[in-house]
C-alpha cells in the first residue's frame, strides 16, 4: 500500500463545497470517482482544508492510499480526463507514508478577491466580491494589522464551527490594491469555519468608513461572533497555498500566469 499526495484547483461555484454528500455534487466525490477509475478500486481522499460551497481553490492538497502502482503521469492525466471541467489536478507525486495532507501543513494561505469599482462586472462574477463604494486601503491595513498573532478568534468563527480551540496564529494578513482589484491574503497554522469571511467582513466595514480602524481589535477582545459583521458572500474566496516541511518535496508553487500577485509589486 502507498501514499499518494496531489495539488487541486477547482471553481467552488460548480460545488457544494468540498466534503462528499448524499443531496448534492462535492469536489470530493468527482475527484474520488476519478482517481478511482484509474486505481480501479476506490480511493478515499484526505484533504488539506474543507471548503464551503462556492470557495474555489488554487492550492488544495490531498492524498490517499492505494494499492494500484500508476506512474505520476498516469495519475495526473487518467484523473484529468474523468474530471469536468470546473476542477483538476495540477500535480501528482508518491509520498512519505507519514505524509498527512491535514495535520502535516504547516502553514495555509487564503485569499479574498473584492472588485472594487461602481459597476458590476461580467467577467468577474463568482469570482470576486464587488464593492461599489470606495474603500480606504490605509484603514483596511491598519485594521488588518491588529489581528496578525496568536488570539482567541471566537469572535471571527462560525456559530457551527466544531474546531475544539478557537485559538489560531496568524502569520500574516495583507491587503493590497492594483487599480480596481483589493486582495485580502490572510496566511496562518489553521484557520476557523468562517474565519477568513469574517476577518474580511470586519476590514470591508472599516474601509467603507462603516467602522472606525479599532473595530478589528474591539470585535477580537469581545469573543462574541453575535456581535460582529456580516459574513462576506463565498464566491470571492480561495485556497490559495498550503505549505509543507521541505523534507517530504512536494512541487514548489507553479509559475502559471498570476494576475493578481501583481498586486503585491
Amino acid at each position: 500500500m502507498g501514499r499518494i499526495a496531489a495539488g487541486i484547483e477547482y471553481d467552488g461555484a460548480a460545488f457544494h463545497g468540498w466534503q462528499r454528500q448524499s443531496h448534492a455534487t462535492s469536489v470530493q466525490e468527482v475527484v474520488e470517482a476519478a482517481l478511482g477509475g484509474v486505481a480501479d478500486s476506490p480511493v478515499e481522499l484526505t484533504c488539506a482544508g474543507r471548503t464551503d460551497a462556492g470557495v474555489h481553490a488554487r492550492g488544495q492538497v490531498v492524498h490517499f492510499d492505494t494499492s494500484a502502482e500508476r506512474s505520476p503521469r498516469a495519475w495526473l492525466f487518467g484523473a484529468n480526463s474523468e474530471l469536468p471541467p470546473a476542477v483538476n489536478l495540477r500535480w501528482v507525486q508518491p509520498v512519505a507514508e507519514d505524509f498527512h495532507a491535514r495535520y502535516g501543513a504547516t502553514r495555509r494561505t487564503y485569499r479574498y478577491v473584492l472588485l472594487n469599482q461602481n459597476t458590476r462586472s461580467a467577467l468577474a462574477a463568482g469570482r470576486a466580491l464587488v464593492v461599489y463604494r470606495p474603500l480606504d486601503l490605509a484603514a483596511m491595513q491598519a485594521a488588518a494589522a491588529d489581528l496578525v498573532g496568536e488570539h482567541d478568534f471566537s469572535a471571527f468563527r462560525a456559530a457551527q464551527c466544531q474546531a475544539r480551540s478557537p485559538v489560531r496564529r496568524i502569520d500574516a494578513l495583507q491587503v493590497r490594491r492594483r487599480e480596481a482589484w483589493v486582495v485580502v491574503e490572510v496566511s496562518a497554522n489553521a484557520f476557523l469555519h468562517h474565519m477568513v469571511r469574517n476577518i474580511v467582513g470586519t476590514l470591508l466595514a472599516v474601509g467603507l468608513g462603516d467602522a472606525p480602524v479599532s473595530r478589528a481589535r474591539e470585535q477580537l477582545d469581545s469573543r462574541r461572533r453575535a456581535t460582529g459583521e456580516a459574513t462576506v458572500a463565498a464566491h470571492g474566496l480561495y485556497l490559495w497555498q498550503v505549505e509543507y516541511p521541505p523534507r517530504f518535496g512536494l512541487p514548489a508553487d507553479s509559475a502559471m500566469i498570476d494576475a493578481l500577485e501583481a498586486a503585491g509589486n
